[in-house]
C-alpha cells in the first residue's frame, strides 16, 4: 500500500511534461509551415515579377476620348429642318440641318447678272479700244497728208516768191507791166496764205493725232494683258458670283465625319448666327484612350508598344488591343487651368501622371462600340 501511494504523484507529474513538449513540438511545426508558406509565396510573387510584373504596367485610371467636331454654321439664318436628333448614327457629308436659302438664293441670282454685266462692260472696253486703234491711225495717215500739203505749199510759195521777185525787178525797166507784177504780187501773197495755212493745218493734225493716242492708250490700259474671262473686273465678279453659290451651299449644314450626335443645340426656327455652334459630331469608330500613368510607371513606356483594355462596359471577357501612339507633353497638373505652386513653404509631395494616349484597333471598335468619357483598364506590354 505505501508503494502504491508513492507512484501516484510521480506518474501525474510525467504527464504534463509529455503533454508540454507535444505543444512545442506542434508549434514548431507550425511555424516551419507557416515559414514555408512565407517563402513559397516570395518564391512566388518573385518569378511573377520577374516574368510577368516586371514587363507590364498597369492603370485603371484610363478613360474613352475622341477627336470630337463640333459643327457650326457658316451662314446666318433661321433653321428649317433638322433631320437628325440626339444619339443618331451619322455618316459623314450626311445632312444635319438646313438654313433657310431664300436670301442665299437672291444674292446668286443677283451676281449671275453683276457677273453679264461686267462680261459686257469689259467686252466694250475691247471694242473702244480697238475703235480708237483704228483712229489713231486714221489721225496717223491725216498728219501724213497735212505735211504733204505743206510740203506742196511750200514749193508753190517758193516758186510765187521767185516769181514775183523776177516781176519786181523788170518792172523798174519797163520789161513786165504793171498788171502782171501785180498778179504775180496776188500769187505770191496767196502761196504765202496757202503755206500758212499748210502749217495750222499739220499742227492741227498733230494735235488731233496726239489726242486719239492719248485717248487709246486709256481705253488699252483697261485690257491691256487681259482677255474678257481675265480681266479683273470679270474676275472680281466672278468670285463674288462663287462666294454667292458657296454660301448657299452653306445652308446644307452637312457631318464633317462618321459618327454620333451629341449636344444638339438647334431647333426649326431657331435663328442661328454665322460661327453658332449647330451641333457635335462624335467619331466613336476613331476612338482612343487616354491612360493616365503615374511617373514611376512610365520609365520603359515607349511609342508602339502593345497595350490591353478592358472596359466596364462590356466586363473583363471583352478585351480590346491597342498601341501607345504617343506620351502628353506635360503632366496634367501642369496644364490645369490654376496649375499648382510647388515654391510655396507649405509644399507635399505628390505622385503626377502623365497622361499616355493608345489607339485601338479599329476592328475590335466596329465589333464592341465605345463612348466618350467610359473608364477603360490599361496594361501596357513594356518588355519590348
Amino acid at each position: 500500500m505505501p508503494d502504491d501511494i508513492g507512484s501516484k504523484p510521480q506518474a501525474v507529474a510525467a504527464a504534463p511534461a509529455s503533454s508540454t513538449a507535444a505543444n512545442g513540438t506542434r508549434r514548431k511545426r507550425l511555424f516551419l509551415i507557416l515559414g514555408g508558406v512565407v517563402i513559397a509565396a516570395g518564391l512566388i510573387w518573385g518569378l511573377y515579377w520577374v516574368l510577368v510584373g516586371s514587363r507590364h504596367v498597369a492603370t485603371d485610371n484610363a478613360y474613352v476620348n475622341a477627336d470630337t467636331a463640333q459643327v457650326t454654321a457658316l451662314v446666318a439664318g433661321p433653321i428649317v429642318a433638322t433631320p437628325v436628333g440626339e444619339t443618331a448614327v451619322v455618316k459623314k457629308g450626311q445632312v444635319i440641318a438646313l438654313i433657310d436659302p431664300a436670301d442665299y438664293q437672291l444674292a446668286l441670282d443677283r451676281a449671275r447678272a453683276e457677273l453679264g454685266q461686267a462680261e459686257r462692260r469689259v467686252g466694250q472696253y475691247f471694242a473702244n479700244d480697238e475703235a480708237l486703234g483704228a483712229q489713231t491711225a486714221a489721225r496717223s495717215a491725216d498728219v501724213a497728208r497735212a505735211e504733204a500739203m505743206l510740203a506742196g505749199a511750200k514749193s508753190d510759195f517758193a516758186r510765187a516768191e521767185v516769181e514775183f521777185g523776177r516781176r519786181r525787178n523788170l518792172s523798174a525797166s519797163g520789161a513786165v507791166s504793171g498788171d502782171e507784177l501785180t498778179q504775180a504780187d496776188n500769187r505770191f501773197q496767196a502761196a504765202k496764205a496757202a503755206l500758212a495755212a499748210a502749217q495750222a493745218g499739220l499742227a492741227q493734225a498733230r494735235a488731233t493725232a496726239a489726242q486719239s493716242a492719248g485717248q487709246q492708250k486709256a481705253a488699252n490700259v483697261l485690257v491691256a494683258g487681259t482677255t474678257v474671262e481675265g480681266n479683273p473686273e470679270v474676275a472680281a465678279a466672278r468670285a463674288k458670283l462663287a462666294q454667292a453659290e458657296l454660301d448657299l451651299a452653306r445652308t446644307t449644314i452637312r457631318s464633317p465625319v462618321d459618327g454620333v450626335v451629341a449636344r444638339k443645340t438647334v431647333v426649326v426656327g431657331q435663328k442661328v448666327a454665322n460661327g453658332a455652334a449647330v451641333m457635335s459630331i462624335v467619331p466613336i469608330q476613331t476612338a482612343y484612350v487616354d491612360a493616365n500613368f503615374k511617373e514611376v510607371q512610365l520609365r520603359k513606356v515607349r511609342p508602339g508598344q502593345s497595350v490591353e483594355l478592358t472596359s466596364d462596359l462590356y466586363g473583363k471577357g471583352v478585351k480590346f488591343h491597342g498601341k501607345v501612339s504617343g506620351l502628353a507633353g506635360g503632366t496634367g497638373s501642369a496644364f490645369a487651368l490654376i496649375p499648382a505652386q510647388n515654391a510655396t513653404g507649405n509644399w507635399i509631395k505628390v505622385v503626377q501622371r502623365v497622361p499616355v494616349r493608345i489607339t485601338l484597333d479599329p476592328k475590335e471598335l466596329s465589333e464592341h462600340p465605345l463612348r466618350v468619357g467610359l473608364s477603360m483598364d490599361a496594361v501596357i506590354d513594356v518588355s519590348k
